[in-house]
């Protein structure tokens, strides 16, 4: 009797070893069919839940998310909702979502679209408010909303321990900089104070060239003109619009602008300026990239 038990218990600890993976993949699948299904027409909520592998199920303008913000990239399945100032509300109840994210940007759609889902809304920038510490705490907060907390948690290490190794593999004593994106051929938008991009370089130890005021969102709107005579090198972030790359290469001023030792500008693709962590690690992977290949 006592071998026939041993026997049985021998058979037993084999089939549960092997049974263990199954009912681990199966509780993961539950966990995550429990998650929220979320639709949001703001691209900084957007690259948030996508980096935090949250159940993004809407998005706004998918065309513009990829020429403006470009990654992480939009995953297939999520469905397009017209423009963001705009949405299709018939495209929003038929994918019917648990939870609607937005910006303070599109808060007055909150009432309309509350008649789909239940609508959160989370602010990010704002005057006086220190974009690094609002960073961190807008990726927890949709972490917690998409029930997506570790994976917040571990965006948010990943995206500062990244800046530390860019910040020591910088340049000696990098030069300050000057950001700006092109509005048209005769304008641009500076960053300085309370965007995304001065939060990345004091990160980064390098200093900015524009200390003059901003919006809310940590731009001036300003003629070239203005550039001129700012110590820093010029930085322009992609894209440009239709037809300014060539207004440029004619242009005596911008010439004369971006003329001389270390005065080239250096071109980053694509980055979220009003973005969250994605677009600063995206940021100051660009910037490191633009210095070493100068």
């Amino acid at each position: 009797m006592r071998s026939s038990s041993t026997g049985r218990r021998r058979w037993r600890w084999p089939l549960a070893v092997w049974l263990l993976p199954l009912l681990m993949a199966a509780l993961s699948v539950r966990a995550a069919d429990t998650a929220p299904r979320i639709a949001t027409l703001d691209w900084t909520v957007a690259e948030t839940l996508i980096a935090i592998d949250a159940r993004l199920v809407g998005l706004a303008q998918l065309d513009g998310y990829a020429s403006w913000v470009a990654r992480p990239a939009v995953p297939g399945a999520v469905r397009d909702l017209g423009l963001r100032a705009q949405p299709n509300l018939e495209q929003l109840a038929a994918i019917a979502p648990d939870r609607i994210a937005l910006s303070p940007l599109f808060a007055n759609l909150e009432g309309r679209l509350s008649t789909v889902a239940p609508v959160e809304v989370f602010e990010l920038y704002g005057p006086g408010v220190d974009t690094w510490p609002a960073l961190r705490r807008v990726t927890r907060e949709l972490g917690e909303y998409a029930h997506r907390q570790g994976q917040a948690e571990a965006l948010i290490r990943r995206t500062e321990d990244r800046l530390d190794e860019i910040a020591d593999r910088l340049p000696d004593k990098p030069p300050a900089v000057i950001v700006v994106q092109f509005m048209d051929e005769r304008h641009v938008r500076v960053f300085g104070k309370n965007g995304l991009y001065h939060a990345v370089l004091e990160r980064l130890g390098i200093d900015n060239g524009w200390t003059g005021a901003t919006n809310r969102w940590g731009f001036a709107l300003v003629g070239l003109e203005a550039l001129a005579g700012l110590d820093g090198r010029i930085v322009v972030v992609k894209p440009y619009p239709v037809g300014v790359e060539r207004a440029l290469s004619k242009s005596a001023f911008w010439q004369r602008l971006t003329h001389g030792a270390d005065r080239d500008p250096l071109e980053l693709e694509p980055v979220w300026s009003f973005g969250g962590l994605p677009s600063a690690g995206r940021f100051a992977e660009q910037l490191l990239g633009a210095f070493n290949a100068d």
